[in-house]
């Protein structure tokens, strides 16, 4: 029967275990990810089982490292993630965590727009780093995406985002992740990106609590994450766990929308 090893098409004998193929191919392995999941126990084998086996501490080919980096997924969901296409409008606090994590779970291609530079006061909220202030934040993130995932398609434009340009700029993107600061930004791409799926933000400075952070649907296609009250202000100012939260639940969210 044919299984997939590594993510390579592997003739076994219809009696094989999963301790059995380990001892035959990769003797060394100290991790079998079996069907999405760590598997410590010896299960009998099926055809068209997906099977990842990994070494510690070893470097992987290009095939193979691609290949360890979605092992955890279910068998096709990476393929249907690494068809898609993400923009995001503003790579600050939310849009720059929104983008690493998407890269790392394999979505094909990302779309960055931002016109700002990596300033000191961004280093508490936003993946950057020290030697990279002064940067634009563009080639920034996208040099970090392209440590984190090298497989992922990122286009990037150092340009303002405007109504008259920001469906040019996201002409190919599923969803569209709302990353703004300033409320009239918000407004701004909720009216002029229509036809797209909008995952948008708001409320999420402070350290509060994270229990009133939910997601709300406005309309066929648009949804803000956040507590819908809490902006930045004296006293109240924006931090990397609240804004991390609010990230992460609009990469969830974005997922579910590529994978539905």
């Amino acid at each position: 029967m044919k299984i997939k090893l590594n993510e390579k098409d592997i003739q076994i004998s219809d009696d094989l275990t999963l301790n059995e193929l380990c001892l035959t191919y990769k003797p060394k392995a100290d991790i079998k990810i079996y069907n999405g999941a760590v598997c410590d126990e010896d299960v009998n084998l099926k055809e068209n089982d997906h099977v990842m086996l990994i070494k510690r501490g070893e470097i992987p080919s290009p095939e193979e490292l691609e290949a360890v980096m979605t092992a955890r997924h279910t068998p096709g969901i990476h393929e249907k993630l690494k068809q898609s296409c993400v923009g995001i409008a503003g790579l600050g606090g939310l849009g720059s965590s929104v983008a690493i994590a998407l890269a790392r779970v394999g979505v094909g291609k990302l779309i960055l727009v931002d016109f700002d530079v990596v300033e000191p006061s961004n280093l508490n909220r936003q993946q950057y780093f020290v030697d990279q202030l002064g940067m634009f934040k563009t080639e920034a993130l996208k040099e970090n995406l392209s440590r984190i995932n090298p497989y992922v398609n990122v286009n990037f434009f150092t340009e303002k985002i405007d109504k008259e340009n920001i469906n040019g700029f996201f002409s190919d993107a599923k969803v569209l992740i709302e990353a703004f600061d300033r409320p009239d930004q918000k407004a701004m791409l909720l009216d002029s990106a229509k036809n797209k799926y909008i995952v948008a933000a708001s409320g999420l400075a402070g350290y509060g609590t994270c229990d009133n952070i939910s997601i709300n649907k406005l309309g066929k296609k648009v949804y803000v994450v956040g507590d819908f009250k809490t902006g930045a202000a004296p006293g109240c100012g924006l931090m990397a766990p609240r804004v991390g939260v609010v990230a992460h639940m609009q990469a969830n969210l974005t997922m579910q929308l590529l994978l539905d």
